[in-house]
C-alpha cells in the first residue's frame, strides 16, 4: 500500500474554516512530547504534508532535535478521525518555502505579514485511524 494523500484527504486543507484544526504532536530529544495546533496544514502533495510555521517555538525546536512527528485531524462532520505519522523538516528558504506559503490560508498568512516564519514538510509514512487500522502506509 503506498501512500496518496492527494483527493482522499484534502479536506484537511480548510480544516481552520471548518472549525477542526490540526493538531501536531512532537518529541524533544529527551522524548518530553508537546502538541500545537497548525492552522495552515495542507496537504501538500501525493506524500507530504506541509504548514508555515509562524510562531518558531518548541514545535520547531522538537523538529530539530527529533523530527517524527504525529499530526492528528479529527472532523465529526465527515465521521473522521486519523492520524498521519511521518519525519518532518524545516525549510528556512528557497522555492518549496515560497510554494507552502503561496498555499498557506490568508488567516495564517495575514499572522505574519513580514514572511518571518519558516515551512514544515512532514513526508507521510503512514496514516491510520483511531482504531489503529492502517489506511496507507508507505
Amino acid at each position: 500500500m503506498a501512500i496518496n494523500l492527494i483527493g482522499e484527504w484534502q479536506a484537511l486543507d480548510t480544516a481552520l474554516d471548518d472549525k477542526v484544526p490540526c493538531l501536531l504532536g512532537t518529541a524533544d530529544r529527551l522524548g518530553q512530547a508537546q502538541i500545537s495546533p497548525k492552522g495552515s496544514m495542507m496537504v501538500f502533495d501525493a506524500s507530504r504534508l506541509a504548514y508555515w510555521e509562524r510562531a518558531g517555538r518548541s514545535a520547531v525546536a522538537n523538529i530539530r532535535a527529533n523530527p517524527k512527528v504525529v499530526v492528528y485531524w479529527r472532523n465529526p462532520a465527515l465521521k473522521l478521525a486519523l492520524r498521519f505519522y511521518g519525519t518532518a523538516g524545516i525549510v528556512q528558504s528557497g522555492a518549496l518555502r515560497d510554494a507552502v506559503w503561496a498555499r498557506t490560508i490568508p488567516f495564517e498568512q495575514e499572522k505574519d505579514p513580514e514572511r518571518k516564519g519558516v515551512a514544515v514538510v512532514i513526508d507521510v509514512t503512514l496514516v491510520n485511524d483511531l482504531s489503529g487500522k492502517v489506511l496507507q502506509q508507505a
